[in-house]
């Protein structure tokens, strides 16, 4: 194939990733998805695409990884994430950990033995957001059950992946020295990994507001080189990458630096591309042809439902039953507990460690992700509307205005009032905002609305506040907006 023809295919194969989306918002079923059986189903009419070895495919899908975890960090934000950090912990590491093991007994009744099954149990166990909010249609989740989803995600996936690789290390041992092995190692990780994360997002943090560049673009290269850079560290370092840089991410999420906007699109643009490029190669490995003799069909299946139907709303409803959710925003949560390229990275973990049934672990892994996203991602749309739970439209909004400054503006915040906060619903001129404070511009769904004392606002409206940094103190000011 000529360079010329090579550029053309990929460029074409990029248009219809774009395109994709459309008919992904009709059908329910995530773009990245329609891509991985797209190209599941093209490895075997054409047996040449699938020459690529898994090693390679394992480093790709990785490094994708570490731009969608930074990436859902950034999005979800120390701010979110604060108030729902250590449910967050809890159902990320323990729903991991129980999702795991009930899989692990259900692929053990079906006749795996017990390593394959608890291969194949912590497989299935992560979630993914990504797949989540396209499912939904770009909707953005409003309460507790938006940031304990993302963060979830973020946390279960390095959980995931570590456990695997624990698993993976003690293979051979006996079942007492295996557990041993398996906590030290996946406690060093985790450790290592979010102490690396914290440190390394103050750096980045640090890197950012105090060293300037000479060009606009090379900001969003700088923060994506320094993601990379504590991937690899902390990798070194015997942690999870994976941990360091979502921890990163949230710890960047609500800081203020120079081009902090184009560097939030670049890598949402960047981590969309990623979650298509993983879904496609790891649809590549995958040979739809063998799953007959693999006797995989059943099997996946059979296990999707459960993990669909059984195992995480079980775990779920235990872990989630501390923390005081109504009972329809936790049957949302539990329901929404959608798989994508993680489990399938991890199956093919097990496929080139040679581990015995490596196989049929992939195949099954497959079977299971694709029911999740094209049987159960159509329904959660219902599912949220029979659950009431609080969403925000987000509309597309190709027009924006802005002015460049040279130095940082300290009396300016921005800031979207929280649905029961003080502010919602009252009139501007009825806010105990001080004589230091300023509503100066106000944006609802897409269109600019006076700030004049009489203008009543509204949950989701955005605020741009300007105020005195020397007489107002923006915290108290920024909690009636807020209500936190």
């Amino acid at each position: 194939m000529s360079l010329a023809t090579a550029v053309a295919v990929v460029a074409l194969a990029g248009v219809a990733a774009v395109l994709s989306n459309r008919l992904s918002r009709f059908l329910h079923v995530p773009a990245a998805a329609l891509f991985l059986l797209a190209a599941a189903v093209a490895s075997d009419l054409a047996p040449a695409l699938r020459d690529l070895s898994i090693g390679i495919v394992q480093e790709v899908v990785s490094l994708a990884l570490v731009v969608v975890l930074f990436n859902g960090g950034m999005d979800l934000g120390w701010q979110r994430l604060r108030p729902n950090a250590g449910a967050v912990a809890w159902i990320g590491t323990l729903g991991t950990f129980a999702t795991a093991a009930v899989m692990a007994i259900a692929a053990r009744l079906l006749g795996f033995d017990w390593t394959s099954a608890l291969l194949l149990g912590t497989a299935l166990a992560p979630t993914d957001p990504a797949v989540v909010f396209s499912v939904l249609g770009g909707k953005e989740i409003r309460g507790r059950a938006g940031p304990l989803l993302l963060g979830e995600s973020g946390a279960n996936d390095p959980v995931g992946i570590a456990l695997m690789g624990a698993l993976l290390g003690a293979a051979g041992a006996s079942p007492a020295v295996r557990a041993g092995q398996v906590v030290v190692v996946f406690a060093e990780q985790m450790a290592i990994g979010a102490a690396l994360g914290v440190l390394g997002g103050l750096a980045i943090k640090a890197f950012m507001q105090k060293v300037p560049l000479p060009s606009e673009g090379l900001y969003p290269l700088r923060t994506l080189a320094c993601a990379f850079a504590l991937y690899g560290l902390a990798t070194m370092a015997h942690g999870s990458g994976f941990l360091a840089v979502f921890v990163a991410g949230v710890a960047l999420g609500d800081a203020r630096a120079p081009y902090k906007g184009e560097i939030e699109r670049f890598h949402a643009a960047l981590a969309s591309l990623a979650e298509i490029v993983a879904f496609v190669m790891l649809g590549l490995t995958v040979p739809l042809w063998t799953f007959a003799a693999q006797r995989a069909w059943g099997t996946g299946i059979a296990l999707a439902v459960v993990l669909a139907l059984v195992a995480r709303p079980v775990v779920m409803a235990l872990l989630l039953w501390p923390l005081r959710l109504r009972r329809a925003e936790g049957v949302f949560i539990a329901f929404a507990g959608l798989k994508g390229a993680v489990p399938i990275l991890l199956g093919s973990f097990a496929l080139s460690a040679h581990q015995p049934h490596g196989d049929r672990i992939y195949d099954v892994v497959f079977l299971a992700v694709a029911f999740s996203v094209v049987v159960q991602g159509p329904l959660l749309p219902l599912v949220a509307r029979w659950c009431s739970v609080p969403m925000r439209t987000g509309e597309l909004e190709p027009w924006a205005l802005g002015i460049r400054l040279s130095n940082r503006p300290e009396g300016v915040r921005r800031v979207t009032v929280s649905q029961g906060a003080p502010a919602d619903g009252s009139a501007i001129g009825d806010l105990d905002v001080g004589e230091h404070v300023w509503v100066s511009l106000i944006v609802r769904q897409g269109t600019l609305v006076s700030g004049r004392p009489s203008a009543r606002l509204q949950a989701g409206d955005d605020i741009l506040l300007l105020f005195d940094p020397e007489e107002a103190e923006p915290d108290d000011v920024m909690r009636l907006f807020t209500g936190r």
